[in-house]
């Protein structure tokens, strides 16, 4: 005797797996690049300058499993000023409230203080840590050492805490979808956090200042990058084009004629890059009315701090 095939409203849907995922670990150890590679499409700026991210950055991935929340934190360093401390601060909060933790790691160099830091950290945390040696396509890996220094830790706290050790290549994308699958697995059942068309709730002035900025890294380099900010003021929002209104600050008059480049090439550059960027990603032409501004010691100011977004 066949069996009727079960009904719609019968059969069983499986649960939706939603949460907070914190990303972090010191500098330049592809956080960033591994959000990206997880949406396959930027939510964060990259570069190779250290301490490019200066905020918290969520990332919101939506499909049938349910939905991954990614916070790509700042990377932690040694902070000489405001900003720097800020950014710290930003990063270590970050494990606080979420489901899981990814404890980014460079398998490609020997592990730093910062690494150390962050291990103890989590070692007093109670939420699932995943550590992630990434750039493990990269040869005369270190990942035994890292691997070696969280038992060497844990033994000296006495802590029965373990990691879960996954090996990815963020830049080739080797290993980023097993992961994500890992992540759904950690995550406890319950409706979405944000609506399922969201991909970050990064503010769009914010989010323009730092594709600006990362125009920016890109010509510069080790230059001046850590002296200079982006402030979008407004955004002229007409039928057919956006005009996008802001000021490039730096922290010395020495640094200006930098900035804005030999007869003002650098900073057309910079606009004329940015603007293609921005145009794509908000599919409509995007002109940028950027002036340099000197502001002597902003990164020690507070209140420009807070102006710019870097400070609650």
């Amino acid at each position: 005797m066949s069996q009727e095939p079960e009904s719609s409203e019968t059969r069983a849907t499986p649960p939706l797996h939603c949460g907070l995922i914190a990303v972090v670990g010191r500098a330049s150890v592809g956080k960033s690049t591994f959000v990206n590679a997880v949406f396959e499409e930027k939510v964060s700026i990259v570069s190779d300058i250290p301490q490019t991210t200066r905020t918290l950055v969520r990332g919101i991935l939506t499909e049938p499993r349910g939905q991954l929340v990614l916070l790509d934190t700042p990377g932690v360093h040694k902070a000489e000023y405001d900003l720097g401390r800020l950014m710290n601060r930003v990063a270590r909060a970050s494990v606080e409230g979420v489901d899981a933790v990814l404890l980014m790691l460079d398998a490609s160099t020997s592990p730093r203080i910062e690494d150390d830091g962050w291990i103890r950290r989590l070692l007093r945390e109670t939420v699932p840590v995943l550590a992630v040696l990434n750039k493990s396509d990269v040869p005369q890996g270190h990942a035994d050492e890292y691997r070696k220094l969280w038992e060497t830790i844990a033994a000296e706290k006495q802590s029965t805490k373990t990691a879960e050790w996954v090996e990815i290549s963020a830049r080739t994308r080797d290993g980023v979808d097993q992961l994500v699958s890992r992540l759904f697995e950690l995550l406890p059942p319950g409706p979405l956090l944000f609506p399922a068309e969201m991909l970050t709730d990064h503010p769009r002035k914010i989010n323009m200042a730092d594709i600006i900025r990362e125009k920016y890294f890109g010509k510069l380099q080790d230059e001046l990058p850590h002296s200079l900010a982006i402030e979008v003021e407004t955004v002229e929002e007409k039928p057919d084009e956006w005009i996008v209104h802001g000021t490039i600050l730096v922290e010395r008059s020495s640094q200006k004629g930098i900035v804005i480049g030999h007869k003002g090439r650098l900073l057309r550059r910079v606009c004329e890059s940015a603007g293609r960027e921005l145009s794509e990603m908000y599919g409509i032409p995007v002109t940028l009315d950027l002036w340099v501004k000197v502001e002597k010691d902003w990164t020690k100011n507070f209140w420009i701090l807070k102006r710019l977004g870097y400070a609650g």
